[in-house]
């Protein structure tokens, strides 16, 4: 079995303790908006790390942004998820396994204006940084 390493945040590590104690029924909505846990591997430390991250359904895949609220680097879940793309989601009682892939082009745009349906903010954050905010799609692995 995997050694899990919590968050340095305890706000995140608190929220994502929470969430899985009670399979979302503390934890799935942060402020305002539905959020899963996603489970990647660190790239580093090989540890399981966990995170909560806005909830954005598109059919049986999820969507997960790579925003950290316009920060000039990547959160370190996204460079893990390029390290190992096998990743898990847990939507309130229900984990998935699921397979990352970062979209470009004509999918990525298509699927920004999904993501900010569901967290107009997106479109701030994208303003503030010079980074191309990353979209992950996270679908069933074959």
């Amino acid at each position: 079995m995997t050694h899990y390493e919590p968050s340095r945040s305890k706000y995140v590590a608190d929220h994502v303790e929470r969430y899985l104690a009670t399979d979302g029924a503390e934890g799935a909505i942060f402020n305002g908006v539905p959020c899963v846990v996603l489970s990647t591997m660190g790239r580093k430390t090989g540890a399981l790390r966990r995170c909560a991250v806005i909830r954005i359904k598109d059919g049986d895949r999820y969507l997960v942004v790579g925003s950290m609220g316009g920060a000039p680097k990547h959160p370190v879940w996204y460079l893990n998820l390029l390290a190992d793309p096998n990743v898990t989601i847990q939507d309130r009682d229900q984990v998935y396994e699921l397979r990352a892939r970062t979209t470009t082009g004509a999918e990525r745009a298509e699927l920004w204006t999904v993501a900010t349906t569901v967290w107009p903010a997106y479109d701030d954050y994208q303003a503030k940084t010079d980074r191309e905010i990353p979209v992950v799609i996270c679908e069933p692995r074959s």
